[in-house]
């Protein structure tokens, strides 16, 4: 297969309507920020990567690992979950919260790998 028959072919499942969902996005959610909510969802990716990168080669290169960096690139990975969580307009205070409660109504013993393997559907 060739590179613009892939293409083609591919592109029977792009509707071609991303940038007007977009817009729609922005005209329905006035009250969210949807610059600041691809802002962090890009920069998280981008972010998470920097830091992957740096495991990668501390475990696979065998190349020092610099923990000051990692602890900025965690830094720099907060920043855009609290950039995501003001524009969304939520409290990060309550974010963290339900996340450990969630935690413990999974694993109220602490973690258990049977219970890691055997999740509900719904258990998020």
């Amino acid at each position: 297969m060739k590179g613009m028959e892939y293409q083609k072919e591919a592109m029977r499942t792009n509707d071609g309507k991303a940038s007007y969902r977009l817009r729609e996005a922005q005209e329905h959610k006035r009250n969210l920020d949807l610059g600041g909510i691809i802002n962090a969802c890009l920069g998280l990716s981008g972010e998470v990567g920097e830091l992957n990168d740096l495991i990668k080669k501390w475990i696979f290169h065998e190349r020092e690992v610099d923990m000051e960096h990692l602890k900025k690139e965690c830094g720099d990975i907060l920043w855009y979950v609290a950039m995501l969580c003001h524009s969304l307009q939520w409290d990060m205070d309550e974010i963290m919260k339900m996340n450990i409660d969630k935690l413990k109504a999974r694993y109220p013993e602490g973690f258990d790998t049977i219970k890691a393997n055997d999740r509900e559907e719904k258990d998020l």
